[in-house]
């Protein structure tokens, strides 16, 4: 019997849309998230259909793309969710796109590209408006944008379910950190609505957000940076309030991160965290009983650099708190993993393998982020400077923070200027000002705050790290520890200070010394007497 036809996926590349130009077909480009259960189900019908695999073939040149391994394309071409289906010209504008499509579906969208492709050609494309608005709104750094951010916070909060919006519930734990200082009945209430309707209380592990306003019908995927930013949201809870069950909340999502999604195979040797498990529904509907005798979902073990390093981060922040030795431990272990992706000059590669994208902005800030966490933490500055001297210099040129290096396939030859991922840099960029004591790089922070401030008034509260960042901006918060890392009074000011304040430990002497800006505000010599200047500040 003869074989069924396959679509024959290609590799991103300039050889693909070349092959397109030569052709004169359109670009069939498949976006897809191994953790998506939509991309799988897609794969397994509309793909798998003998017909539509041989006009694919025949009539486009398609194009697989792991949005996780290549967020540079994701950022460019996704179309709200995964899998993205994407048409494009051979110079890579936009024909049309969807998200999951089945048979019927896909075959009215090959049809009507195919005639928009022969009635208009190139000229059928366009450019998606997020790389055609490359001009931020700049604009003055002020507590103004602090304080609209928490108006927001008050505009958007549900009073009957917690959380933020009345449609989808995103659990948003950069969100939660802000109102944790600022709005704390709204930040612990939603905390509690996490960890009841979130947490995989049998597996471990939180799920991705729910579809629902009142917190149900949970996406059941779990990523390693929603799973680890949560953690630290839940170890922050922990801190203000003393919350066993915050505490209690994160060790579980610490043991699922150092277990199910703990793998062996990385560079060094030393191991490192898996980047997703797959959102399989019919597994998790079931009860423990049958779970145990179910496979779970498969673990995509990709070792991504961004990811591993928010665990980091995340794993520094619970043991700030706790004195957890396992979450130092795999802290440590995976931080010694995401040096091995930093290269000599401090650019980063996205992930483990040849392959791999270099000197992305998302990389380069959450790296710094994890490398300047650890320092506060363990006392081990790494390659901090090397990783923030190279994007400033390479994805900068006196600008906005482009997402990578200039050049690329398709629309990646022309900038982004991602808002979220300058933010994380921003924030790590104030870290590492006080812990290098080098202000430059609280210049070039605000710098790159102030690129987004004419839009401060028209932010929701998922920018609220933006408010953060600002705030931390215009008064930096600083305990100089002398004696190092490890030391009473250096583990006493992780546990008191505020967690948006940097703590530098090792300084030289027997004091620590509180900073308000560029004011002493006292020294201390003992825990406790660095207790009662915090208190009374």
């Amino acid at each position: 019997m003869d074989e069924q036809p396959k679509v024959e996926w290609r590799e991103w590349g300039p050889e693909a849309f070349a092959a397109a130009e030569r052709s004169g077909s359109p670009v069939l480009l498949s976006l897809v998230a191994p953790w998506s259960p939509e991309c799988a189900a897609m794969d397994a019908s509309t793909y798998a259909e003998p017909r539509i695999a041989a006009h694919v073939n025949d009539g486009f040149v398609p194009v697989r793309v792991d949005a996780d391994r290549h967020p540079r394309v994701r950022d460019r071409y996704a179309m709200g969710g995964f899998p993205s289906t994407v048409f494009l010209t051979p110079s890579g504008q936009v024909l049309t796109g969807a998200t999951y499509l089945g048979i019927d579906g896909f075959r009215d969208i090959l049809d009507r590209v195919r005639e928009t492709w022969d009635a208009n050609g190139e000229s059928g494309g366009s450019v998606p408006r997020q790389i055609r608005e490359t001009d931020p709104p700049g604009g003055s750094l002020s507590p103004r944008i602090e304080e609209q951010m928490v108006e927001q916070l008050l505009a958007a909060y549900d009073e009957e379910f917690g959380g933020w919006g009345v449609d989808v519930k995103f659990p948003l734990p950069r969100t939660i950190e802000f109102a944790l200082v600022r709005a704390r009945e709204q930040a612990t209430r939603t905390l509690e609505a996490v960890q009841t309707h979130l947490l995989d209380t049998y597996d471990g592990g939180f799920y991705r957000y729910a579809t629902e306003r009142d917190w149900g019908g949970p996406r059941r995927a779990k990523l390693l940076d929603d799973n680890a930013a949560l953690i630290r949201a839940f170890a922050h809870g922990y801190r203000y309030t003393g919350e066993e069950s915050y505490r209690a909340t994160a060790e579980r999502a610490i043991e699922y991160l150092t277990t199910t999604l703990w793998t062996d195979d990385a560079p060094g040797g030393s191991g490192a965290f898996a980047a997703s498990q797959a959102g399989e529904a019919r597994y998790y509907r079931l009860d423990a009983t049958d779970r145990e005798d179910a496979d779970p979902p498969p673990v995509d073990e990709t070792v991504l650099a961004d990811r591993n390093a928010i665990a980091v981060d995340a794993l520094c922040a619970y043991h700030r708190y706790t004195d957890d030795d396992r979450s130092r431990r795999f802290a440590e272990r995976a931080l010694e993993t995401v040096v091995e992706l930093i290269d000599g000059d401090g650019a980063v590669a996205h992930f483990a393998g040849v392959e791999s994208p270099r000197g992305l902005l998302v990389d380069q800030a959450r790296v710094l982020a994890g490398l300047t966490t650890a320092w506060q933490v363990l006392g081990e500055p790494g390659p901090s400077r090397a990783v923030a001297d190279w994007t400033l210099e390479h994805l900068s040129e006196e600008g906005p923070l482009r997402d990578g290096p200039a050049g690329g396939a398709g629309l990646l030859d022309r900038p982004l200027y991602p808002f979220d991922y300058a933010v994380e840099f921003a924030s790590a960029a104030l870290d590492l000002a006080a812990l290098a004591e080098e202000p430059t790089y609280r210049e070039r922070a605000r710098e790159t705050l102030a690129a987004y401030a004419g839009a401060a008034d028209r932010m929701g509260v998922e920018a609220a790290e933006y408010a953060t960042a600002v705030a931390r901006a215009l008064k930096p918060q600083t305990i100089r520890v002398g004696p190092p890392a490890g030391s009473d009074l250096h583990r006493a000011a992780l546990r008191l200070a505020d967690h948006e304040a940097v703590v530098v430990p090792g300084v030289g002497g027997e004091t620590a010394t509180v900073i308000d800006d560029e004011s002493t505000v006292g020294t201390a010599e003992t825990p406790a007497e660095l207790e009662s200047l915090l208190t009374e500040r």
